[in-house]
């Protein structure tokens, strides 16, 4: 995979701002009791299409989150484009995506004290002999 050029970053970065303030707007930052931001934006070279990752905290259906953001998606869609008209010639088709990176954080971090626990008790019991 090739490097992000810099107006790809520029446009992922003018998205990812404006599509913060949209969803706050639209209420989509707080679901099911839970808080959703955006992780990242990734534009396609063409910029055609914008793969917008969302990370999910203490959301208990997260594709049921993820059902609502494709739900909006023409929208949201259109909001940015109301915002953007200035700055884009086109504006991106938006795809939503799950951003699991959280989760796989507390996943390994989980593990890691698994296993340092482990070796301790095995050290604690090495030690009685």
């Amino acid at each position: 995979m090739q490097a992000e050029t810099k107006r790809q970053k520029q446009v992922a970065g003018l998205i990812n701002e404006e599509l913060n303030d949209i969803l706050r707007k639209m209420g989509l930052l707080m679901i099911d009791g839970g808080m959703v931001s955006i992780a990242s934006v990734k534009i396609t070279p063409d910029l055609f299409e914008a793969r917008i990752y969302l990370s999910m905290f203490q959301v208990k259906d997260t594709h049921g989150a993820l059902q609502k953001f494709n739900e909006k998606n023409k929208e949201i869609r259109k909001e940015l484009g109301m915002r953007t008209r200035h700055q884009l010639r086109s504006i991106p088709e938006l795809k939503f995506f799950i951003d699991d990176t959280l989760d796989y954080v507390f996943k390994m971090e989980q593990l890691f004290e698994k296993i340092k626990k482990e070796e301790d008790d095995n050290q604690g019991e090495s030690g009685k002999g």
